[in-house]
């Protein structure tokens, strides 16, 4: 149930981008205007957990979860009926703001129940499930372009919404302890941040997950524009492309869940991390000299999301390691760091979008670089 909840967002953005090309020729618009409606929903996930977050650990872990969904499933109908670029940006965003409920609820939830190092366990094996959602949604986009327009793309993900609205209904349990529900009425949602904001080693870590998944959904919103309108592959080719992707983040995913059992969550981080950072300088100096064409694009990003699977679990075990009585402001922080990340790593590859790979290279780097000097300046290892 939690790993669903956790892919039912990444699900509404992996089905939607082989559309992407179309919907933006339909509706009038530029790439740059597509890649906002991709940015806006980053910016809705990365705004909504910082209200969902605190609201949990206050009134429970059901309750703002099935709010959100009801969100979820009324910004989609909005969406399917847009006639305008603005309005499609908007329900994206709104359909955003209700759908990460799902992903603060389940990262709270396996706060409540596990210790740090087992959290790093169960946290991957939730992405090892969440991780079919780039393999099975772009492939399941393709197929209804080839049979419906766009629009038929958020009618289904309005009725996934129902689905998992009833499924949450029926079978989730509250998970939410008695200290933690005391502490969270003691305490405002400004002086959970302000205080999670203070401890070096959560913000650290935080930070890292943060950066590592802005390089992750820069390419999933650039990539489009890219592939489809540089490379001149077919919206199905692209599909192809981000399933495969998606086969290698599921491979590490289950490769990291068997690590764990012999290394700490933070050695396996910190050379993951660096393998990250070789990726994306391969790929930037692939879009930079123009070296290997379409494959030289690909393969280092093939490598740059399979280590993902190495990353965003042990990460995120970091951070929530050392405040279990804020587990969903926690939650609620690190996602914002997420895809406010995203959002902005998509605007600013977007903004000097000049229909080859090097603007979004650059930004992949940047973040991956960026993720490393956190890594060795907050979270370096105690003697």
């Amino acid at each position: 149930m939690l790993a669903g909840l956790s892919a039912f967002a990444p699900l509404s953005i992996d089905m939607y981008l082989p559309a992407l090309p179309a919907m933006t020729h339909d509706l009038d618009a530029g790439a740059a205007q597509g890649s906002l409606t991709v940015a806006a929903f980053f910016a809705g996930l990365c705004l909504g957990q910082l209200v969902h977050g605190p609201l949990s650990d206050r009134i429970g872990r059901r309750l703002p979860l099935l709010g959100g969904l009801a969100l979820y499933i009324a910004a989609a109908v909005c969406a399917a009926l847009a006639r305008s670029i603005e309005l499609l940006i908007v329900a994206r965003f709104v359909q955003a703001l209700g759908g990460c409920a799902g992903m603060v609820v389940s990262r709270a939830s396996v706060r409540d129940r596990f210790s740090p190092q087992e959290s790093a366990h169960v946290f991957s094996l939730l992405l090892l499930v969440m991780s079919l959602a780039p393999i099975i949604a772009p492939l399941l986009g393709s197929w209804v372009m080839l049979i419906a327009s766009w629009r038929a793309i958020f009618w289904i993900l309005a009725a996934l919404g129902v689905l998992v609205g009833v499924a949450t209904l029926v079978g989730l349990p509250e998970t939410r302890s008695p200290e933690t529900a005391a502490h969270a009425r003691a305490e405002s949602p400004f002086a959970a941040y302000r205080s999670l904001l203070g401890e070096r080693r959560v913000m650290g870590y935080a930070l890292v997950a943060g950066l590592s998944h802005m390089g992750l959904l820069t390419y999933l919103a650039v990539s489009p524009s890219v592939l489809v309108n540089g490379f001149r592959i077919s919206p199905q080719a692209y599909g192809w492309v981000v399933a495969i992707n998606g086969i290698g983040l599921v491979t590490t995913n289950y490769l990291n869940r068997r690590l764990l059992a012999r290394l700490s969550y933070d050695y396996i981080l910190r050379r993951a991390n660096l393998g990250c950072v070789m990726a994306a300088a391969a790929l930037l100096a692939c879009a930079a000299g123009g070296f290997g064409g379409l494959w030289g694009v690909t393969v280092p990003l093939f490598f740059m999301v399979a280590m993902m699977g190495f990353t965003q679990a042990n990460a995120l075990a970091g951070a929530m390691a050392h405040d279990p009585q804020r587990a969903g402001a926690t939650s609620a922080l690190v996602g914002f760091l997420q895809f406010g990340g995203g959002a902005l790593g998509a605007t600013t590859a977007g903004w000097f979008d000049d229909g080859t790979a090097l603007p979004m290279a650059v930004v992949i780097l940047a973040a991956y670089t960026g993720a490393a000097l956190v890594l060795h300046g907050f979270c370096a290892r105690r003697p």
